[in-house]
């Protein structure tokens, strides 16, 4: 079993190597290995077309979409963990959508960048707040309150979005709100990625640092609290750091969909349903397929694909056939 485990996590770190040189050297500018190599090593001058499309354009994408799909992975594995439902995502409680409100907010606004991306990340924090407020009862919330009160907000925060798309200017603020609320890695810099992956980092470490608890939550309550496992404490760690992670990918790239279900469903398929090798796993696993997703997205036609488009028209056939193989869920 060991060996079984060593032997996918070496095959999947080196996937997801390989997809980030191939990341970095396809696209409509395709450039060769030892060219790439040379401006990252810095024998490449900064003024030069090859630095320019390697540092400020690949490297910065190639980072991003390997940091958002480990966050996003690891989140959605947490919560189906925590509400023991393999139909989890990452937004569950809200927080993309709320996310989303705050950046179809500041387009309209015509706020810059920094702006918008500040504005969603403030409303997708907000959002899992009043979630985790609407599912107290006597100062108690039941993981069946929080996806209730969660369903709720992030219809709530749809509507607003709906609202806000019916009422933009359809030549000008319209597409821009369309196309940002589809996903994408474009005119993002090194700066911003190098900002917004603190609190992904963050997330991610701290999920993974909890991972072998989780095992505890398909537990009844009462017999987690058997077991010492302080259950309310960590159902609100499990939230905090899922919804900071989901709100900084958000506030950074859009929405992005399917990379926090399917990622965690195949780390199971290949390493069992123990979360200590779930959650890691699911992080490789999502890093490596939003990497391919977004090399797919800028290389496959002249104009850029939104992420969401692919994320949904590739997850859903490959969910498909793994809960074919799997039958669900594995008890």
């Amino acid at each position: 079993m060991r060996r079984r485990v060593g032997l996918w996590l070496l095959l999947s770190l080196t996937a997801l190597l390989l997809a980030f040189i191939v990341a970095l050297c396809i696209g409509r500018y395709p450039l060769k290995l030892s060219e790439c190599a040379r401006v990252l090593l810095g024998r490449e001058p900064a003024d030069s077309r090859l630095y320019a499309v390697v540092m400020q354009v690949r490297l910065p994408r190639a980072l991003l979409a390997a940091l958002a799909g480990a966050g996003l992975s690891v989140a959605g594995a947490a919560f189906q963990s925590m509400f023991s439902n393999p139909l989890a995502t990452p937004d569950t409680l809200g927080a993309a959508t709320g996310a989303s409100l705050g950046a179809t907010l500041g387009i309209l606004l015509r706020l810059n960048g920094a702006g918008i991306q500040a504005l969603a990340f403030v409303f997708g924090v907000l959002a899992i707040g009043l979630v985790c407020r609407l599912s107290q009862i006597r100062g108690q919330s039941s993981a069946m309150m929080l996806v209730l009160s969660g369903i709720v907000i992030g219809a709530l925060c749809e509507a607003m979005v709906s609202l806000m798309k019916y009422t933009a200017d359809p030549q000008d603020v319209l597409p821009q709100i369309t196309f940002w609320l589809m996903g994408s890695f474009s005119g993002v810099g090194l700066r911003a990625v190098l900002l917004g992956s603190i609190p992904i980092l963050l997330g991610i470490a701290v999920l993974l640092a909890l991972r072998w608890r989780f095992n505890a939550l398909s537990l009844s309550e009462d017999e987690a609290r058997a077991l010492g496992l302080k259950v309310q404490r960590l159902r609100a760690v499990i939230i905090l750091f899922s919804a900071l992670i989901t709100a900084s990918v958000v506030s950074l790239a859009g929405k992005v969909g399917w990379v926090g279900l399917l990622a965690p469903h195949g780390a199971r398929m290949l390493f069992g349903n123990d979360n200590r090798l779930v959650l890691p796993s699911s992080a490789i696993l999502g890093a490596l397929f939003l990497l391919c997703i977004d090399t797919l997205a800028r290389s496959v036609s002249a104009s850029e694909l939104p992420l969401s488009v692919l994320t949904a028209a590739i997850g859903a056939p490959v969910f498909i056939v793994l809960l074919r193989k799997t039958g669900g869920i594995q008890e």
